[in-house]
């Protein structure tokens, strides 16, 4: 279901001929900036978390890294990382696939200011092979986000 709902809702938008499958593991953010020959703060790697029983999504730079202070100032609560079983339940996408594009309903997405810091992004596609380009602009388009929110620190 995972790829399906990304590639619909990018169908939607007249994105899906912006997807790259790729014969690599796209898993992780070095892997994915490996296979893309791309910097690993251009992919968008998308963190989930549950917060007062809420799936929530936020999407940074890769190379960024949760604040843990910042982020419960932002969201008044410890952040709090989904297991593999509650992203396939509540978000619809496994581990190493996570996407802001084709979630399941009542999941709220939240981008953060790192994603400012270049003019496009490359996030999962929905699975652990693929990805798909996409300005901060069309991304912010696609997804709706509740906000963007300032929950990230550089990862040196």
């Amino acid at each position: 279901m995972s790829e399906e709902s990304v590639r619909a809702q990018l169908k939607e938008y007249g994105f899906e001929d912006r997807i790259v499958d790729m014969t690599d593991s796209l898993a992780t953010v070095a892997l994915a900036a490996e296979a893309l020959g791309i910097e690993e703060d251009e992919i968008a790697k998308t963190l989930a978390f549950m917060v007062e029983e809420k799936p929530v999504l936020v999407v940074m730079a890769g190379r960024a890294r949760v604040n843990n202070h910042k982020f419960r100032e932002t969201f008044h609560v410890k952040a709090k990382m989904m297991n593999g079983r509650q992203l396939m339940d509540l978000v619809g996408h496994p581990a190493g696939g996570v996407t802001p594009f084709g979630v399941k309903e009542g999941v709220e997405i939240y981008l953060d200011e790192t994603l400012k810091r270049h003019p496009v992004f490359y996030p999962s596609a929905g699975s652990t092979d693929s990805a798909v380009r996409v300005s901060v602009e069309e991304m912010e388009k696609i997804t709706h986000p509740v906000k963007w929110v300032d929950v990230a620190v550089e990862n040196e």
